[in-house]
């Protein structure tokens, strides 16, 4: 049976709590990672002409990077082709096109990340001259929010601004042989919520998430276990899974998610009722 909880003891939420323990892990961890990639090696970008590329472009991704750019052969855009060959797994594509910056609401350059898991997109202004490629690649490991995000001290930031108030959190180990399965039915049940929950994988195996176990009150020996976060007002459910399926994944969001639309008609209705 799912364990609820208010997580008013800590004060913050637990994403706030975590964010600075692990953003500090992330500077070191990430300074170093655009570097193991060779310059020689950046891929040429996908040269989107008008909106239906664009659209078609983005459509088709989980996550996908456009550079605007008005000088399409500009220091900006070099910059851009430099990340692009360190992170071969987002695909990258470019515009200059003026219809096409003019409906993107683009008025200088900028990288703009596009994703599908919360149905929104995040603008970096690259006109200044203190933004680089590895400012630029920075800004995408941050931001680059899947269908299911595996937490950790640089995919912090990025759940932290996400737009979607609901999160999902599968706490667990990724050692474990079951996990290639576990994550394939959790994938799934992702799909089932796109633009409603976030999904999270949280790896204990990584010594800043055993912060989130302990906020959760969790033990080693009750993994794998669902944890459901409303980042309004901190409530919680805990379900650990002594069997996982997308049932019990798609039964236990759809418990919270109409907890949370009660309470917020209530909340609705007795404003409404202070106002008459």
């Amino acid at each position: 049976m799912a364990r609820r909880g208010r997580a008013g003891t800590m004060g913050t939420s637990v994403f706030p709590c975590l964010f600075i323990i692990l953003l500090a892990g992330g500077c070191a961890a990430d300074s170093g990672s655009a570097s193991h990639s060779a310059e020689g090696d950046a891929e040429k970008l996908v040269s989107l002409n008008d909106i239906a590329d664009v659209e078609a472009f983005i459509s088709r991704e989980e996550v996908a990077v456009v550079g605007f750019f008005q000088e399409p052969q500009g220091d900006a855009a070099a910059q851009l082709r430099l990340v692009a060959g360190r992170i071969p797994e987002v695909p990258f594509g470019i515009s200059s096109s003026p219809a096409v910056l003019e409906h993107f609401g683009v008025s200088a350059s900028t990288v703009t990340l596009f994703r599908r898991a919360d149905n929104d997109r995040k603008d970096l202004d690259v006109d200044s001259e203190d933004v680089n490629a590895e400012k630029m690649s920075r800004f995408i490991r941050m931001n680059e929010l899947r269908l299911v995000t595996e937490y950790n001290p640089v995919t912090a930031v990025g759940v932290m601004h996400s737009s979607l108030e609901i999160h999902l959190l599968l706490i667990t180990d990724k050692k474990s042989p079951e996990h290639p399965e576990r994550m394939q039915r959790y994938r799934a049940a992702a799909e089932l919520f796109e633009k409603k929950i976030l999904f999270i994988l949280v790896d204990i195996n990584l010594k800043s998430n055993e912060q989130v176990m302990a906020y959760f009150k969790l033990k080693k020996s009750q993994l794998p276990a669902l944890a459901i976060f409303y980042t309004p007002d901190e409530e919680h459910d805990v379900l650990p899974l002594d069997e996982f399926s997308v049932e019990r994944v798609q039964d236990f969001c759809n418990t919270f998610l109409q907890r949370i639309q009660k309470k917020e008609e209530e909340q609705e209705k007795k404003a409404l009722n202070e106002e008459l």
